[in-house]
This record gives structure tokens, C-alpha cells and sequence, in this order.
């Protein structure tokens, strides 16, 4: 079981940080040897253990474009496997719809995994814990989460690369919101909403922080993410040991400065790195790799002023965030 707690090791406490850029062009490449060749790598702690990947699912997506695509899904699966993992589980909690299993069927995650039904876990729907919180980021005193995440022995964020309009950005940590049980709080979760997202993202990832990340960058979404953006291909997957310093170099891939992204200012202080000294960069460079991202005018703040390809991009962007407190937020 992982220890719980762990996340509130200060960031200066910690070693740094390793982050892999892997160049794949579409989801018909051999992902599962780029995956396995780069998690061998990162020597990862996982023979004999019971891993869960928890993706992006947010709803249904038939095209395929705002959730972590199952090629991603099933490549990571074969490639824990491989590693000497003793099960790899798959896990999510959407938050659009209660059908979950009609989700998995839109975005033909069975075509990918087989044998799903024995392997997928409905986050939204089990068992549950008690767990107090002691970052208190949020209003939030105590959260129930599913007892399938707090036990297992390693525990992947697997989100899409996206930006988000609410939070800026949507990557690793933000991806942690499918594992709050619809169950216990309802869909779309708005508890976590009037909590303060950017607060609520640091208490789920203190109580459950992921051990690991790999992140679909081979077409994310830009703009009014996360549902209603634009397809970006940014043929990239991102991999790290820290989901502080992967969702860090998210954003400096997408041509932001992440620390002016407002729930990574403070991760950084007690949940991992964002600083780039203190995160080693394996794998392909960030400048040649780097796919400026459009993101809606409330958040031009967060644009890196030298991204020339943003201001043409998003000239012409009239966007505006929809209220907080309704909606879907993954």
C-alpha cells in the first residue's frame, strides 16, 4: 500500500526531479516499446506490485480528442507488465456522465485493453475511505476517496495535454480530480468547484499524490479546454517521476510560464519541483519540442511573452471563462 502523507515532504527536501520528452507523431506508432524503453529508464520500484493508471476520461468523445487516448492507455498497461508489475488496474471516475461504461465504449478503450471489464475500476462508484486532509489548501477538511487508489502500490496521472478554463491548464495534479467518487459528491463534482479548484487540486494530490505521470501530448487541446477547445498535435509524450515537475514542463512545452500557474506556485512548495534547475530533462529538449498553446484571455497571464506564434495565434481569441461552480472541470 503507499504511504499516505508522503506529499507533504517539502520540495527543498527532495532530490531532483526526472522528466522525459518522447517524440510520437500519431497514436499508430509503436508506442508500447517507446513507453517500455523510457519507464526502464526510470528504474521504477514496481515488480511484483499492483499498479493503477488513471487517465483522462471526461466524457463521451467519439473523435477521440479530450480524453487520453487508449493507445496511450494500453501501451502504458503493456509496458508496467513488462517491467514485472503484478497488475495493472485502470481507473477513473468521470465526471459528465454516471454511464461510464458507455464513456469507455465512445472512446473504444476495449478495442485497446482487452479483457477491460476485468481490469477497469469505476473510481466513481467504489469502495470508499475517510481521509482528513492536512494541507487544508481548500475549504475541504476530509475527502472520501476510493479505496482501489489509496491502496495500490504505484499510482500513474495520465491526463491529456490541455489547457483549461478555469484552471489554466489541466494536466497531472488536475487530473487527480477523477478520483474523487461521484458516488460521494455527485457529477460534475461541484464541491471541488466551490472548494476553490486551485486549492482543491492541492489537497486531493497531497491525500493521493501520483507517484508517476505520463501525459498525451500527441494531440492535446487548446483554448476553451477542457471540452470545448481546439486540437493541438504536439506529437509529444511526457513522462516523470514527479507530477509537480512533468505538469511544469507541460507548460513550458505549451509555450506558458508555469509558475504563474496558481495551484503550481504552490506545489511547489511542498509536492514537488518547478523550478527547471531542479529537474533533470531526459529524452528530447523542450525548445525543440515546445507548441505554443492557445488559452482564453483570462489567462493570457500566463502566456511566455517570447512565444511569437501565441499572439498570432490567439490575436483573435474572444473566449470568455464560463462561470465557477457549474460544469465539468478534468
Amino acid at each position: 500500500m503507499r504511504e499516505q502523507g508522503a506529499a507533504l515532504i517539502p520540495s527543498f527536501q527532495r532530490s531532483a526531479s526526472r522528466v522525459a520528452i518522447r517524440r510520437a507523431a500519431s497514436y499508430g506508432e509503436d508506442l508500447p516499446t517507446l513507453l517500455y524503453e523510457t519507464l526502464r529508464e526510470f528504474q521504477l520500484p514496481v515488480r511484483g506490485k499492483t499498479v493503477l493508471l488513471k487517465p483522462n476520461l471526461v466524457g463521451f468523445d467519439p473523435l477521440g480528442v479530450m480524453n487520453t487516448h487508449p493507445a496511450v492507455i494500453a501501451a502504458a498497461r503493456e509496458s508496467f507488465l513488462r517491467l514485472g508489475a503484478k497488475q495493472v488496474l485502470i481507473g477513473d471516475g468521470p465526471a459528465m456522465d454516471r454511464d461510464t461504461e458507455g464513456i469507455l465504449e465512445s472512446v473504444r478503450v476495449g478495442a485497446y485493453v482487452s479483457g477491460l471489464k476485468s481490469v477497469f475500476v469505476d473510481l466513481n462508484v467504489d469502495d470508499v475511505k475517510r481521509v482528513p486532509l492536512k494541507t487544508r489548501a481548500s475549504r475541504l477538511r476530509e475527502l472520501y476517496l476510493p479505496k482501489t487508489a489509496l491502496g495500490v502500490d504505484f499510482l500513474v496521472s495520465m491526463p491529456k495535454l490541455k489547457t483549461h478554463h478555469w484552471a489554466g491548464v489541466t494536466l497531472s495534479l488536475k487530473n487527480m480530480f477523477g478520483i474523487v467518487p461521484g458516488g460521494c459528491y455527485g457529477w460534475p463534482k461541484n464541491v471541488l468547484h466551490w472548494a476553490g479548484i486551485d486549492r482543491a487540486i492541492l489537497d486531493i494530490n497531497a491525500a493521493a499524490r501520483p507517484d508517476f505521470a505520463i501525459v498525451d501530448g500527441i494531440v492535446g487541446m487548446e483554448g476553451n479546454g477542457p471540452i470545448q477547445g481546439t486540437p493541438k498535435a504536439s506529437k509529444v509524450l511526457i513522462l516523470g517521476d514527479d507530477p509537480v515537475a512533468v505538469d511544469a514542463t507541460c507548460c513550458r512545452l505549451m509555450g506558458l510560464v508555469p509558475e504563474r500557474v496558481k495551484y503550481l506556485s504552490r506545489a511547489c512548495s511542498f509536492l514537488g519541483h518547478v523550478n527547471s534547475e531542479m529537474i533533470q530533462q531526459l529524452g528530447e529538449d523542450i525548445p525543440s519540442t515546445r507548441t505554443s498553446f492557445a488559452v482564453i484571455p483570462v489567462f493570457r497571464h500566463l502566456v511566455d511573452e517570447h512565444s511569437v506564434v501565441w499572439k498570432q495565434s490567439c490575436s483573435k481569441e474572444k473566449i470568455s471563462a464560463p462561470p465557477e461552480g457549474g460544469g465539468v472541470s478534468k
